[in-house]
């Protein structure tokens, strides 16, 4: 079934049995069928016409961030979009990047041209393409704030145009995370600032996140949505939950609202200590919190 896509691919471009622990920040998960890494959108079409043809399930990856692998893997094809699609440029105040890029260094490049906008961005895990689909954000910033139009592929492998309001994001929602739509590429309108002022406050933000969040460990990021009116941290931590531990995975002793792989976590570690700290949360406040990240693979 694969001898077609080495035609389509180099050899270095596929890996069969994949490891997912290698591909995602959680360092967690069983093995993918196949995984291929497309160096450009030209070559990510021929994927997908591949998948089309041979009726192949797919799913898509930016830097392996925000998501968990379950420990029997995943079925079908993995497409790994965060070591290509890269490629951006600047115009004025509008960049155009496409979605594999880092959005760090994303956030990084606007502040050197004195383009503010994308400081809350600094030090967020990921590919430009998965933060635009949650709507990540952060410091009173989200992705929604500078989203100008995203480019995308449908099923059927055609481009669409899509404004920020026909994206509909919401709060870590938007309309490409139901699987209809590949975020290829993004275009941002940013504001103009002074670089060094930008960089700054960077550069505070970051600061924040080493003192607050355990970013020694690995993770998938927050692990919950916030609800309405309520943070989550703070939440789990009245319960008495900061350092509790199933199995490898343990609800972070430095931030309660991250839940941390200690060295030898399963996923079925972490999806347990996410029901138990669900139903904790249930019971005391009458409260639903939703997973922020995304578990994929087979059950």
């Amino acid at each position: 079934m694969f001898a077609k896509l080495y035609e389509l691919l180099a050899p270095e471009q596929i890996e069969i049995n994949a490891d997912m622990k290698e591909h995602t920040t959680f360092n967690i998960g069983g093995p993918a069928d196949i995984l291929v890494l497309p160096t450009c959108i030209t070559e990510l079409n021929r994927i997908l016409d591949f998948c089309r043809e041979k009726r192949m399930p797919y799913v898509l990856l930016g830097q392996g961030s925000n998501v968990l692998v379950r420990d029997k893997g995943i079925r079908g094809m993995v497409i790994k979009l965060g070591n290509a699609l890269k490629q951006f440029s600047i115009s004025g105040e509008e960049i155009y990047a496409e979605a594999g890029i880092s959005l760090s260094q994303l956030a990084r490049e606007a502040a050197e041209h004195g383009l503010s906008g994308l400081e809350f961005a600094e030090g967020i895990p990921g590919s430009l393409g998965g933060a635009v689909a949650m709507n990540a954000g952060a410091y009173q910033g989200e992705m929604k704030d500078v989203v100008y139009q995203v480019i995308a592929l449908d099923e059927a492998g055609n481009y669409k145009l899509f404004s920020k309001e026909q994206s509909q994001f919401g709060y870590r929602r938007s309309i490409y995370q139901n699987g209809d739509y590949i975020i290829v590429a993004v275009r941002l309108h940013l504001k103009p600032g002074q670089p060094e002022e930008i960089l700054s406050t960077m550069q505070d933000l970051a600061r924040q996140r080493q003192e607050k969040q355990p970013l020694e460990y690995p993770s998938a990021g927050s692990t919950f949505r916030r609800p309405p009116g309520y943070y989550v941290g703070p939440i789990i931590e009245e319960l008495g939950l900061k350092g509790f531990s199933i199995g490898g995975a343990q609800v972070s002793s430095k931030h309660a609202g991250f839940i941390i792989n200690k060295g030898q976590a399963t996923a079925q570690d972490v999806i347990d200590l996410i029901r138990y700290i669900q139903e904790m949360v249930r019971e005391k406040y009458g409260l639903v919190l939703e997973p922020e990240i995304k578990i994929l693979g087979e059950e």
